[in-house]
């Protein structure tokens, strides 16, 4: 059977959790971007990133999503904007998203080394999800009998994002407001009755740097993922550096994951992420985990070598 059917009933049905409609990645703490418009323009440089997510490997309909990001400050650093791409495929559903975000910048104190940035996001997403495809237990079902296809739907998202040299916290709604009005009109045979098809996911983040020696730091992380009709999800982690060069660390997802990371600083603007999930739940059976790999390239060479390195 098709474990994956239990998912797409889920994301297409009233009382379900509407599982993944915003992306999972386990490398969030070094891709706030993807999750929160206000990152954008919080280095001195601009930076583009490249992650693939192969999740639940050998779990038939898993989700597969490629994501890149592009940002970096403008207007003397008072502004940041960046770009992302999305393509998420889960099952017989596929989203492809494209968002362009803008974030203002504001000093708490005269070295400018503590600041506040509030984002906006807006983006559009083209959506389909062939439901009439899908093998299910019991024909007849309405929620399988139609399908959507090539729907673009607006989307606005929002966020705020405090940071310094050695410390964040970030709040976000990545979809604070979808135009998906025909989304539902394609459902309406099965009472529907919430107002929006893509439903809000708020996002908490935080981090923060401790030195344990000359060549060695510490960076726990935290992400919390609150949507209301699901449980709320905690991402714990501690990330240690050694020598500026290498990054391992360990990620628990409560209910979810074990995850253990790595990343190469290789240069002082190359970098490279890989992530795998152990899973600790049922899935376990059927598939052999996830397994994420990320590409990052800091532009700018002159003003990396002259600042201070940042950690997130």
């Amino acid at each position: 059977m098709k474990k994956i059917l239990f998912i797409l009933v889920m994301m297409a049905t009233s009382v379900g959790v509407k599982a993944q409609q915003e992306v999972l990645i386990s490398q969030y703490m070094f891709n706030e971007l993807f999750i929160n418009p206000a990152y954008a323009g919080s280095h001195d440089y601009f930076d583009g990133t490249l992650l693939h997510r192969s999740q639940w490997v050998k779990f038939d309909g898993a989700p597969v999503t490629q994501l890149f990001e592009f940002e970096g400050p403008i207007m003397n650093k008072k502004l940041g904007v960046g770009v992302t791409l999305i393509n998420d495929v889960i099952g017989d559903t596929h989203q492809f998203e494209i968002n362009g975000n803008i974030a203002y910048h504001l000093s708490l104190d005269e070295r400018k080394r503590n600041k506040l940035s509030f984002g906006l996001r807006l983006g559009v997403s083209n959506y389909t999800a062939l439901l009439s495809q899908t093998d299910v237990i019991e024909s007849g079902d309405p929620v399988f009998s139609r399908d959507i296809t090539n729907e673009w739907v607006p989307k606005i998202g929002a966020g705020i994002y405090y940071y310094g040299k050695n410390k964040y916290l970030g709040i976000s709604v990545p979809t604070l407001f979808s135009g998906d009005s025909k989304l539902l009109n394609n459902i309406d045979s099965i009472n529907y009755t919430d107002d929006f098809y893509f439903e809000k996911h708020a996002f908490l983040t935080a981090g923060i740097i401790f030195p344990i020696s000359q060549s060695v730091k510490l960076k726990p992380n935290v992400l919390v993922k609150y949507q209301q009709a699901a449980p709320t999800e905690i991402d714990f982690s501690a990330n240690f550096l050694f020598n500026e060069f290498l990054w391992l660390g360990v990620t628990y997802r409560t209910d979810d994951a074990v995850v253990g990371m790595l990343e190469l600083n290789v240069t002082k603007q190359f970098r490279l992420g890989y992530a795998y999930d152990y899973t600790l739940t049922d899935i376990a059976d059927y598939s052999s985990g996830s397994h994420e790999v990320m590409l990052g390239y800091r532009f700018g060479k002159d003003i990396i070598k002259t600042k201070s390195p940042r950690y997130f």
